[in-house]
């Protein structure tokens, strides 16, 4: 693989339209330090300035996917001003907010593949990202009701959106662990894999074929729809139609539809 840094905790990797970015601190469970999401955004932004990747899967190293943020960077140390040194508000802001922000705004598909535990953030990690395939043993766990915490990066809402209110409510006040089948009975990733690197890059791969616009253009539609009336929400899909039909691709995939041929989309 190519590290976007030496000795980075974040690897890159393009395989074709592809990029293949990996969580590298297997030891800790890829649990984030301050410089772990600072390594995540240069992989990031390394795939969103080549024009052409068009999907992006993220994993994590060895037995762990993320198990949330790295406690040991939070000084707890006995003395004064504990209360202010030991404030997640800041990291919150300054670190798992952006992350969260950056894997919404990626101009392409992103899949998650969940190879073993995804804990606190890194559960909210994996349902940022539009799809998320899980190994058979991989579990989620919503950890932060039994360090007096909420879910956050984003949790307390994904889970409500994925999972409905009741089960949002229950693995949120509870902290008990999902398994992965189960996790796809419910709603809160897509498929379970024996390789779910591997059948999230095959995924990434059939994705970054087809009109990369249209999909994201779908993702936001989607992810904003409770926040619209539905007349509303018909006033932006028209204006997303609007726009994808100045596309390449719109052009492309009526044409070859006409045609009777496979269309061949340029993300354009």
């Amino acid at each position: 693989m190519t590290p976007v840094a030496q000795e980075s905790s974040v690897l890159y990797e393009e395989r074709g339209a592809v990029a293949l970015v990996t969580l590298n601190r297997a030891a800790s469970l890829n649990s984030f330090t301050r410089q772990m999401h600072h390594d995540l955004w240069a992989a990031l932004d390394r795939a969103q300035a080549n024009e052409h990747v068009r999907a992006l899967v993220i994993t994590g190293a060895g037995r762990g996917c993320c198990a949330g943020p790295e406690l040991s960077e939070i000084d707890f140390a006995p003395g004064p001003d504990l209360i202010e040194r030991a404030n997640p508000g800041p990291v919150i802001e300054q670190a798992f907010n952006p992350t969260a922000r950056k894997l919404q705004d990626l101009r392409m598909p992103t899949l998650a593949a969940v190879n073993g535990v995804a804990a606190g953030a890194g559960a909210s990690l994996a349902m940022c990202c539009d799809i998320a395939i899980a190994a058979p043993h991989a579990s989620f766990i919503q950890a932060f009701s039994k360090i007096g915490l909420i879910p956050d990066a984003g949790g307390s809402w994904l889970l409500v959106e994925r999972l409905g209110l009741a089960r949002a409510m229950a693995l949120a006040l509870t902290g008990d662990k999902l398994g992965a089948a189960q996790a796809k009975e419910w709603g809160l990733i897509w498929d379970v894999a024996d390789d779910c690197v591997a059948a999230a890059l095959a995924l990434a791969e059939k994705l970054a074929a087809m009109p990369t616009q249209a999909l994201v253009a779908t993702r936001h539609l989607l992810r904003e729809a409770g926040t619209r009336t539905l007349s509303q929400h018909l006033d932006a899909e028209r204006d997303a139609q609007s726009a994808l039909g100045r596309t390449h691709d719109y052009i492309e995939g009526v044409t070859a539809f006409l045609e009777k041929r496979p269309a061949v989309f340029k993300g354009k």
